[in-house]
């Protein structure tokens, strides 16, 4: 059996923050979300419409990384790099 798509989701959005070095919070305001749902997303609480999808693809694009040319399917696609060794950025050494 394959991953499911809320766990590709999120394996991608803790790939992007890590890379980018950005906490949820930081994230959610960059692609027009909030707090909540982006950790909800992240810990498979909840699943995501269409249009949030386009919503994260195109705030990424705009205000994390121009090159990126994110979409919302590319969130979708599961990409055996995107392994992360996430630990909040706010509980990183300085």
């Amino acid at each position: 059996m394959g991953m499911s798509s809320k766990k590709i989701l999120s394996m991608n959005l803790k790939y992007y923050r890590e890379k980018y070095n950005l906490s949820q919070e930081k994230f959610a305001e960059k692609v027009g979300s909030n707090l909540v749902y982006i950790n909800q997303l992240e810990n498979c609480k909840r699943k995501p419409t269409t249009d949030m999808l386009d919503k994260i693809a195109d705030g990424m694009n705009k205000n994390i990384d121009s090159k990126l040319k994110m979409t919302s399917s590319e969130l979708l696609r599961y990409d055996p790099n995107h392994k992360t060794n996430f630990t909040r950025v706010d509980e990183k050494k300085k």
